[in-house]
């Protein structure tokens, strides 16, 4: 391409409509009032904003965003205005027809003799937040059954106990084995097999309390987490569920599975191994005694 062929450059302001996000300059007074005396840009997210209104006022606008976005972002330009640090954070924007747009801001204060401006860009990230939600998913989630997987299981778990060590709350813990399930594999097939560990779930999570999490560690093996409940109580909470276990037919017969259960309750600062290593001595102990049967070990 010769010289001659090469585009004109485009002006300041041509080549900010050309910008895929927004362009804008926000500002806080000492008194609280907020404005955005410039908004310009690409994209359609300004399609659905009065730039005009916020350009004179934005309080009103800043008020309607969604959940917890709110507080969020007045927690980050407050941050932002007192040490004088770029503005970084991310905000749902609800447009008509309930769609909602993720917006990603980036700005950089300055003080003025009245209060702060800001100078920046916003973004429409939606693509990308559902992206990082699916990955997040995938991360903490077991691909068969659609339980939390142990990873996801022991950020609860760690969690929860830092709760009942702060409180003084019960906490215990169910560990599940499906008995015979080799055998059940050997004679059925791994697919039936595979859809008896996935109607497992779906009943399991349908027989717990909402505030519980129930997760696959792996195989045939689950582990359950019962906040706020004692053992005794979580004992009770484990026969029912071995109970309706036992009397559901999964599609090869009732009382073809039968679950093996341990429980065990948190001594308040112990290691969650230790724990854990508990719940599995009274699963052994449940094997043992001749399995489709709950153990606790105090």
């Amino acid at each position: 391409m010769s010289v001659n062929e090469i585009p004109l450059s485009l002006s300041a302001e041509q080549l900010i409509t050309q910008v895929p996000g927004v362009v804008f300059q926000f500002y806080r007074s000492h008194e609280g009032h907020m404005a955005f005396p410039y908004m310009e840009g690409g994209g359609g997210t300004l399609a659905h904003i009065d730039k005009h209104q916020l350009a004179h006022d934005a309080n009103n606008a800043l008020e309607q965003l969604t959940g917890t976005d709110y507080p969020k972002l007045m927690s980050a330009i407050e941050r932002s205005a007192r040490w004088m640090l770029p503005l970084t954070t991310r905000f749902r924007l609800a447009l008509p027809g309930r769609k909602i747009l993720w917006i990603a801001v980036s700005a950089t204060p300055e003080p003025t003799p009245t209060g702060v401006r800001w100078h920046g860009l916003m973004m429409d990230v939606s693509d990308q937040v559902l992206e990082e939600q699916r990955l997040r998913k995938l991360c903490n989630t077991d691909s068969l059954t659609g339980l939390p997987n142990r990873r996801r299981l022991m950020v609860q778990l760690t969690n929860l106990a830092s709760l009942s060590t702060r409180h003084g709350t019960p906490l215990s813990i169910m560990m599940l084995d499906i008995d015979h399930f080799k055998r059940l594999n050997d004679r059925w097939g791994h697919l039936q097999g595979d859809d008896v560990l996935k109607q497992l779930a779906t009943l399991t999570q349908s027989l717990l309390r909402t505030e519980d999490m129930i997760a696959r560690l792996g195989g045939e093996e689950f582990m359950a987490i019962l906040p706020l409940t004692p053992l005794k109580q979580c004992h009770q909470l484990a026969d029912r569920l071995r109970q309706r276990i036992a009397s559901h037919d999964f599609g090869v017969g009732e009382g073809q599975v039968t679950l093996s259960i341990g429980v065990a309750e948190y001594r308040c600062g112990e290691p969650l191994t230790t724990l854990i290593e508990r719940a599995d001595q009274a699963l052994y102990s449940a094997k043992d005694v001749g399995r489709d049967c709950v153990c606790l070990l105090p």
